[in-house]
């Protein structure tokens, strides 16, 4: 069995999704992690693995084979994720949807520069959804797509608004609207806006003396991730955030409802669902399974940056191919 040496950049709500995944694969072994911390105040839950600086990553990537980024798509991963690949193999989960092509070509340079094997924007949206995507409309060409998210903790909008000036803590629930859910579950084919189908509720604590109406203000005016919705930010005390806000469930569906017959007289739906009690686990599960792939390719001398639809179902898994055939297929 080829074990794979997994570093984890970030030690996170998602960093230790990414190590809590690491056991439970016994191909899997986390070599290291990188902070930008103290390392000496980070304390990670596995025994025996060491924590580096961020700025001492170039020393030990003999001993990775895979990095796993688990910042922010804000601010974190767009300057992380092509500077890495420059290094190593990563993984990260960048998940702004409208930058995707820009990143992807960044970390591309970066990656074929550097010969290393670049995966982004994994987990489960982008990642396991856009491959329920990709399947529904090969299968039913004619159609349309709905993807519906939470109602759930999104991590990258939560941090995004951790990042505004004047804000301590907070959290962001995505909800799908539930006439548009139930009419595209019925097979109605609605024609929907980004705003008809989910709101966003942000729970914020802000600091002391900060300007409520301007973080509400840059909030609600944030592009790709809050201008185009019906945002409600309400802000309450710490105390209240971590007694009724402490766990990060999500999920959703991918929904393709199409057509086929000689006059499309014979209607389809597919949905892909997922219900999560903890997103940072579950994304950090499929980032590990990205990095399996990840080793892989890199083995058989790939370089450059790849996506989920560029990966071979196959790679993601440990078992062999005849064990997939025999209990999978």
């Amino acid at each position: 069995m080829t074990r794979t040496r997994i570093g984890i950049v970030g030690y996170g709500n998602l960093g230790r999704g990414v190590e809590l995944a690491c056991r439970q694969n016994a191909d899997m072994e986390l070599a290291a992690l990188f902070t930008r911390r103290d390392p000496q105040n980070v304390q990670p839950a596995t025994a025996d693995v060491p924590v580096f600086a961020m700025e001492d990553l170039a020393a030990h990537v003999g001993d990775i084979d895979v990095l796993v980024l688990c910042g922010g798509s804000a601010r974190d991963l767009p300057e992380q994720t092509p500077a890495c690949a420059a290094l190593c193999n990563v993984v990260d989960s960048f998940d702004t949807h409208a930058n995707i092509p820009d990143h992807f070509a960044r970390v591309d340079a970066a990656a074929k520069e550097g010969g290393t094997v670049a995966l982004v924007s994994a987990g489960w949206d982008p990642g396991m959804f856009s491959l329920a995507r990709l399947y529904a409309t090969c299968i039913l060409p004619e159609g349309n797509d709905y993807t519906f998210w939470g109602r759930g903790v999104s991590q990258g909008h939560s941090d995004a608004i951790r990042r505004i000036d004047g804000v301590a803590d907070a959290r962001q629930y995505t909800v799908p609207v539930p006439s548009a859910l139930e009419a595209v579950r019925a097979g109605e084919n609605p024609q929907l806006t980004t705003r008809q189908k989910h709101t966003r509720e942000c729970f914020v604590v802000a600091e002391d003396g900060a300007d409520k109406a301007a973080i509400e203000r840059a909030i609600v005016e944030m592009p790709n991730y809050f201008a185009d919705y019906d945002t409600t930010v309400t802000f309450v005390s710490q105390e209240e955030l971590d007694r009724d806000h402490a766990g990060i469930p999500h999920g959703g569906s991918v929904i393709r409802s199409g057509a086929t017959g000689a006059q499309g007289e014979n209607r389809h739906v597919v949905e892909f669902s997922l219900k999560l009690d903890s997103n940072p686990e579950f994304t950090g599960s499929v980032l590990v399974a990205c990095a399996r792939a990840v080793h892989r390719m890199s083995r058989e001398g790939q370089t450059g940056c790849r996506t989920l639809f560029d990966v071979p179902p196959a790679y993601l898994s440990a078992a062999s191919a005849e064990d997939l055939r025999a209990h999978l297929l």
